[in-house]
């Protein structure tokens, strides 16, 4: 839960760098919350709660994945490409999921050198 609550509160964080697990512990989140409000809107009749969180979780979701393209070497700007239909979308999960540069880059310094455990 704290992957999910960081990313939250570093929501216009766009500098920096993010490894894959607080990326993609953040969208396990979004993806469980989206559910769980699908099925109370279901029960409601109506969409309001997932346009709400939809709305409330855009920024945060953009800046993580900036910074984890960061993490890859490559620019934030690169998510643009998920707008080319299928083969974007395939491509940017690919840069998603890569392993990041193990040393600094200009983005900053590797997060991985700061994680306990690693």
């Amino acid at each position: 839960m704290n992957w999910y609550v960081d990313v939250l509160k570093n929501y216009v964080g766009f500098s920096g760098r993010a490894r894959r697990q607080e990326y993609w512990m953040f969208f396990l989140f979004n993806v469980i919350a989206y559910i769980v409000l699908a099925i109370i809107d279901a029960v409601i009749g109506s969409s309001i709660l997932g346009i709400i969180y939809g709305l409330a979780v855009l920024l945060p979701s953009l800046a993580v994945a900036a910074r984890r393209l960061h993490d890859t070497g490559r620019s934030g700007w690169w998510i643009l490409i998920g707008i080319v239909p299928l083969v974007g979308w395939i491509i940017l999960i690919v840069f998603l999921a890569t392993e990041g540069q193990p040393n600094d880059n200009q983005f900053g310094p590797s997060p991985k050198q700061g994680a306990v455990g690693v």
